[in-house]
């Protein structure tokens, strides 16, 4: 595989022959402790199979470990407990295989090298412990995460398939000096790696880190009113390529299928690169976890990610004003609004409906002699033809399935 790069439009991640990275992802954030060698190896299989290309992993797990911080092969990260500057080699030597096993299969992994937790540690079972390692990012100080970070680019900054992540689940607040030399610390050692930054939840990277030059990309991560976050994120100076890194995850937070396809589908048409699923209890790698590989929600995002790369889905930019659907686009504010999306040229256009409702298609800003519709089923990957569309003359349309639908609309000369 190849380095990533930002794209010349700022919006897209692109290789080195310039082809858009579509991001299909999985949260794996406990692979690199919580899974031997073996077991990693066949996750990473599966999850390649299926389409899945990113995946969110933990460099050091505070928490959730079988036996946290260390592997299951009883290695610490560091010789001297939380200290950044002392990195035991056994440790980040099985690290580093996961990285290339993942390489091997073309899989990026987002890597967090000090995952900070929630101010307010709540996670059952583990009530009032700390979820990550802010505390001791605050304790280091700015010279040891730097340190820190050119240790990391040293060792990994070789993998093209590497993209970092600062903070998550936290804003930088007292860990904020940490942060910031952790990050160029990895830029001065890896400088062709990209970064993104996480915060705490309803919360942009672009706010908090307005003037930080090693911020590539962003991470948008809401589990309330998911567009409006993606729409400040896409709308946000300077332009930096975003995606949705987390929302519900399967299995958690009481969310359904049609909530998690919601997420996916938004992602991509408000202007994301992809999006990023979880399951528990395959995020933290718990018991059975295996028996979950094959979970509805992974079928899921393998066939969102299939139709996204049938059709020529980097070209598509967010219709935010509601030109091409004046009726039907549901509460701006809501959990019920369309997404859409059409391409510059007009001769492609993507509409995700999240309940079955009429909408109305204004068909004057697409072009082409005649628009050939097509209805897509998110929940089974069943395609209906919804006939031929006159441009000029509005259409209006309601999907054949229960749930949620996606329109296709390709422009035809006949």
């Amino acid at each position: 595989m190849t380095a990533l790069r930002v794209a010349g439009d700022r919006r897209h991640l692109v290789d080195s022959s310039g082809t858009p990275l579509f991001m299909q992802g999985d949260a794996a954030w406990s692979l690199i402790v919580n899974t031997t060698l073996d077991e990693a190896r066949w996750y990473l299989d599966q999850r390649a199979a299926q389409g899945f290309n990113v995946l969110l992993v933990n460099l050091i797990e505070r928490l959730f470990a079988a036996d946290p911080p260390r592997n299951l092969s009883g290695d610490e990260p560091f010789t001297v407990s939380g200290d950044f500057t002392t990195p035991n080699d056994a440790y980040w030597s099985h690290a580093e295989e996961i990285v290339r096993q993942a390489r091997d299969r073309d899989i990026f992994l987002i890597l967090y090298p000090a995952f900070l937790g929630y101010p307010d540690p709540h996670y059952p079972g583990y009530e009032g412990q700390p979820e990550g390692w802010y505390d001791e990012v605050v304790a280091n100080g700015a010279e040891r995460c730097r340190r820190y970070g050119e240790y990391l680019g040293g060792r990994f900054g070789g993998y093209d398939n590497v993209i970092w992540s600062i903070g998550a689940d936290r804003n930088p607040d007292a860990a904020r000096d940490g942060l910031e030399a952790l990050a160029r610390g990895i830029k001065a050692t890896a400088p062709d790696h990209l970064m993104t930054a996480q915060m705490l939840p309803e919360h942009s990277a672009a706010d908090h880190y307005p003037d930080s030059d090693w911020l590539d990309v962003l991470s948008t991560y809401s589990y309330s009113i998911i567009p409006r976050l993606l729409e400040h994120d896409w709308s946000s100076r300077p332009i930096r390529p975003l995606f949705l890194v987390e929302s519900a995850y399967e299995n958690e937070h009481d969310a359904s299928q049609l909530q998690i396809r919601r997420a996916a589908y938004w992602s991509v048409l408000f202007g994301g690169n992809g999006h990023c699923m979880g399951n528990k209890p395959i995020w933290l790698f718990g018991p059975g976890w295996q028996d979950h590989v094959q979970s509805a929600g992974a079928a899921g995002l393998t066939r969102w990610g299939a139709f996204f790369r049938s059709i020529d889905w980097a070209t598509l930019v967010p219709d935010y004003e509601r030109r091409l659907v004046s009726a039907g686009g549901g509460e701006r504010r809501g959990l019920n609004q369309i997404g859409a999306a059409r391409s510059e040229d007009g001769t492609l256009a993507v509409i995700y409906v999240p309940e079955q409702r009429p909408i109305t298609v204004e068909t004057d800003v697409l072009e082409g002699r005649c628009i050939s519709a097509t209805w897509f089923d998110p929940a089974t990957g069943r395609r209906d033809p919804a006939g031929t569309l006159v441009v000029g003359s509005p259409a209006v349309m309601t999907a054949p399935y229960a749930e949620d639908a996606v329109l296709l609309l390709e422009s035809t000369d006949s």
